[in-house]
Formats: structure tokens, sequence, C-alpha cells
């Protein structure tokens, strides 16, 4: 087996050339499959990081869709929900840990000569806890100061950086709508959400503050969203139930009646990201093993060509002894070594390029050891596969015909 090996590394060092084009479209091909798997595993963790971060038992209740001039707008539009409706849901609803009512809008935020548009919302001190946010700095606002209306502000990770740079935000003074608000406390750092939406580009304040000094809406009280977490992820659809029964027994909604809200399901849309994810990776790794395809044909093309290039040394070879199934391992090994050449050139390759991937274009990417190990088995069973024909072939010719072969 050594003398066969040896033999074999020494044919193919004879046609360096030929050779390294054989292994490219191996190399491509591992290459390729690493790092399409990597990309897919990266947007499955991010997916994952976002759950933990947000919650999966979160439901987002948000107004009915409104008409105009015999036109339905799209849902939230109307202003159906108000702030008694949250206030019901906290009071009645068995299957709720925490009910907070929202309203939000864009806004300029100023520091000194410095601002920065982002996305501002009242809401509760219960937002913080049905959120699962944490602080890198300060403190949240209390009830006390919900129900007070005080200027104070907690700012997302990205308006910090962007708006104060390496300094200390917390007791410092910004300008929300021309009011000075204070800014008493820094979110935790949460990242993108899977549709790249940042999730620390914004700002909570007290919601009596937005309601009465930030955003004067039309109707009293009115709210843009009811954000309500479950018990725990098994309740659920049963927390959804509930919400729905309070609400349509608020509203006085009959029965056949159509909602004049829309219950969210925060567990549903995730899975359904998620499942989108899964699906994504593996057409893309589908698509990549193409080029494992691709490859294998190659080198059963260059084996076959080395078959009719080599018949006289078959023929000598035969001739002097050597059985068929010497000659068939002889060109089995040559196929092998072109595969498993090309798969750890190709496994290195997938490692870089998903490094790239990411510090070119900021994608998550993550290589597994399952999908290294996946990539060059394939490619060693395509070697196998592909380079068994020429072997097969060359081991049936004639040594008579071989050796008067020119």
């Amino acid at each position: 087996m050594f003398e066969t090996l040896r033999t074999a590394v020494r044919s193919l060092l004879s046609n360096k050339i030929r050779s390294a084009l054989t292994m490219l479209g191996i190399i491509i091909g591992v290459g390729a499959v690493i790092t399409m798997v990597a990309i897919g595993a990266g947007a499955s963790k991010n997916i994952a990081q976002y759950i933990s971060g947000v919650g999966s038992n979160i439901l987002i209740v948000m107004p009915g869709a409104s008409s105009a001039g015999g036109g339905r707008q799209q849902i939230g539009s109307s202003s159906t929900l108000t702030v008694e409706d949250a206030d019901a849901l906290k009071r009645e609803a068995f299957d709720l840990r925490g009910v907070a009512p929202e309203v939000y809008s864009r806004a300029q935020i100023i520091y000194g000569n410095l601002n920065w548009s982002t996305t501002v919302t009242g809401s509760t001190s219960d937002i913080f806890d049905i959120r699962e946010w944490t602080v890198a700095a300060g403190r949240f606002f209390l009830d006390g100061e919900n129900k007070s209306g005080a200027k104070v502000a907690v700012i997302g990770d990205t308006l910090a950086r962007n708006l104060f740079g390496g300094e200390d935000p917390v007791g410092k003074t910004v300008r929300i709508r021309n009011v000075p608000v204070e800014v008493i406390g820094v979110l935790a750092p949460k990242g993108q959400t899977p549709w790249g939406q940042d999730q620390d580009d914004t700002v909570f304040v007290p919601f009596r503050t937005a309601q009465n000094r930030l955003f004067r809406r039309g109707i009293a009280n009115s709210v843009q969203r009811i954000t309500v977490a479950a018990v725990d992820n098994a309740s659920v659809e049963a927390a959804e139930r509930e919400v729905k029964s309070i609400l349509r027994q608020r509203h006085r909604i009959g029965d056949g009646r159509e909602d004049d809200f829309d219950v969210r399901n925060m567990a549903q849309m995730l899975d359904a990201a998620r499942q989108s994810s899964r699906v994504m990776s593996l057409l893309l790794g589908a698509v990549a093993s193409v080029s494992l395809l691709v490859g294998g044909i190659g080198i059963m093309n260059i084996m076959l060509v080395s078959v009719t290039e080599r018949t006289r040394e078959i023929g000598i070879r035969m001739a002097i002894g050597a059985r068929s199934s010497k000659i068939r391992t002889q060109f089995l090994m040559e196929a092998l070594l072109l595969s498993i050449a090309g798969g750890i050139i190709g496994i290195l390759l997938g490692i870089l390029a998903s490094h790239t991937v990411t510090g070119a274009l900021g994608w998550a990417t993550e290589v597994s050891s399952g999908s290294v190990v996946l990539a060059f088995g394939f490619s060693v069973f395509v070697g196998i596969f592909f380079g068994f024909y020429p072997a097969w072939k060359a081991s049936l010719l004639n040594p008579i015909e071989a050796l008067r072969y020119e």
C-alpha cells in the first residue's frame, strides 16, 4: 500500500498544473459549502440571540385598521387601544406577568452641537422587564416618575455612542422636541434583530412624559400598541386568548364581528424567521454542493485521460505480474489524493472566506466542526465515487493490447 501511495504521489507531481486544476473544483466546492453553511449558521445564531434578548413569550397588541374614503388602511392606523385597556389587561388577565402601553415616534435628540435621529418610546417601567432589558450604566425610570411625568430618559447604546462618544451620558441633559430631558440610564447593547433593525438605537421615556409633553395625540389616552408578556412560554396561547377575550368585552364586540385590534405572537414570528433561516441554509449548502459534483466530474475526466495516456505503463505492470486489483487501487489512490488535498485546501479557504465575509460585510458567520467534517467527507466520497470508474477501466485492460498501444 505504501508503494502504491508513493507511486500515486509521483504520478500526480509529474503533472503539477493538471493536478492543481483538477483539485480546483473540489477546493471551490468545499470552500463554498463551508462558507454558505457558516453564513446560515450565523443567521440562526442571530435569531437565537434575538429571541433570548426579546423573549419568545411576548405578545404585541396593535390597534385595528382604520378606513378612509372607503379604503382600509394598515394595522395600527386607528386609535382603538387606550391606557384603560392596558390597565384592564394588567388587572384582569391571569396569564400575563407584565403589561406596558406604548406611544412612539421618531425625533431628533440634541446634545450640545450634536444631534441624532432615533425612535423615542413612551412606556411604563414594566417595558424593561417585559423586553428583558438591562442597564449598562445608571438606572431605569420608576413608577413614580411615570405618574408625575418626569422629564427623564433611558437611552440605547447606539445613541450613547453617537451622541456622547466616550463621555458618560448619565446625568446629562438632552433635548427631545425642544423639551429638556435628563439621561438617567444607558441600556446594555442587544444588537440587531433578524430583519436588520438596530435594537440599541432607541430612547425610552415615561409614558406620561411622552403623552403630555412630547407626542400630543388627537384622542386622549390612546396608545399605539400594548406590549404584554405571558407568564412563561407554555402559557403564550392561553394569554393570547385571554387578551382577546378581555379586549373584545371592553370594546363591546359581539359574536361573529371582527376584532378592532390585532394580537401578534412574537413566538410564531420568530419561529417563522428561524424556519426561513434554516431553509435558506439548506438551499445555500445544496447550491454550493453542486461545485463539489462538478469537481468530481473533473476528477473523473482527468483520470480517464490519465488511463489513456498510461495504457502502455499499465500493460508493462500487468506483464510483470501486477494484478487487476493493484492497478485499480493505484488509480483509485490518485483520485483519492486529489480529493483529499482539494478538501483540505477548500476547508482553509472556506474558513478564510467566512472570516472575510464577517469583516468586510459585517454578517455574522459561524464555522462549525460539523460542517467541516461533512464537507471534507463529501469531498472524499466524490473522489472515490468519480475515481472508481477510471480505475476499474484501467484494471480491465488487456496486457497484450496495452503493450502494443502507442
